[in-house]
């Protein structure tokens, strides 16, 4: 006689269905959300990008397929280059101040002392408020007139005053000087929490060991630190790689386009010169860094993960 094979009893089997359904249920609206606002932009800007979208093909003329037409305009541009360039060097500036100045301060908040909770919450506040609030201030602060060179005049280096936004040469150094002071906030706020994991008890005992506050640091809080620092460059690195508000209000991609980093560049194809294929084949090539980083930065949260 052939053993009967056992079956889960059919109460189980409705309510793990209606569990299933009911999950279904929940997730409809977050899956309506994210179709309507991410994957059909997406996929109508794939298809933009290899059609011949121009003004007239927006209003209602047919657009043809041009195929990797827009792809090769756009790197054969010379702009396109130059924005890369220009990009890079703001993403890597704002990228190295960010990371050492919010560390340098998660250092000092993470040790106990008067008003500690006060002046943390003021150094939030250049994080919250909006980027185009912080762009205005800088614009205003970089000016001719405005506070940095009356400070210059205080001091007696009058000699030193400029007009640090519309100068070729010192446009861009203005502009990664606001996007660090917003950026800062952020990255202590993440650090100051891993230095708060780290067992206070390792410090006591290589302080009784000898090891001065150097050692210390190098051979104890850095290794320990390593996993937050790269999880915290790697969103910083995201975040900057993509910023337009902060740099379109202070400066809009200018002088002679001594700003104009990839994400003016795109806006520019877009709105000011109405080449829409163009500039949706050169919006997917600026997504391509940030997806890259984010794929990477998911397998490292799953490998952490396995690990744990």
């Amino acid at each position: 006689m052939r053993p009967r094979l056992a079956t889960r009893p059919r109460s189980d089997l409705t309510l793990s269905a209606r569990r299933r359904r009911a999950g279904c249920l929940f997730s409809l609206p977050g899956l309506v959300f994210l179709g309507l606002f991410l994957a059909y932009p997406l996929l109508y800007t794939v298809w933009t990008s290899v059609h011949d979208v121009g003004l007239r093909q927006l209003l209602g003329d047919g657009a043809p397929f041009n195929g990797l037409a827009n792809y090769r305009a756009t790197v054969s541009d010379p702009d396109f280059w130059h924005a890369v360039r220009l990009t890079a060097v703001f993403t890597l500036g704002s990228l190295l101040f960010q990371f050492v100045i919010g560390f340098a301060l998660a250092l000092l908040f993470v040790r106990p002392f008067p008003l500690n909770g006060l002046l943390r919450s003021l150094v939030l506040l250049a994080w919250l408020l909006p980027p185009v609030v912080s762009g205005t201030l800088f614009r205003w602060m970089l000016d001719e007139i405005g506070v940095y060179n009356a400070l210059l005049r205080g001091m007696g280096l009058g000699t030193l005053t400029n007009d640090w936004l519309t100068d070729p040469s010192t446009a861009l150094g203005g502009v990664v000087f606001a996007n660090v002071w917003v950026g800062v906030p952020f990255n202590m706020l993440l650090l100051l929490v891993g230095l708060h994991t780290i067992d206070p008890q390792l410090h006591e005992a290589a302080a009784l060991d000898g090891a001065g506050a150097w050692q210390r640091f190098r051979w104890i809080t850095l290794p320990l630190m390593r996993p937050i620092s790269v999880t915290v460059l790697l969103l910083g690195l995201v975040y900057t790689f993509k910023v337009f508000d902060v740099i379109f209000v202070m400066t809009g991609g200018g002088p002679v386009d001594a700003t104009s980093v990839l994400s003016l560049y795109v806006y520019e194809v877009f709105f000011r010169f109405f080449r829409f294929g163009e500039g949706a084949a050169a919006g997917l090539l600026l997504l391509l860094v940030p997806l890259l980083v984010g794929v990477l930065y998911v397998l490292r949260l799953r490998r952490e993960g396995e690990a744990a």
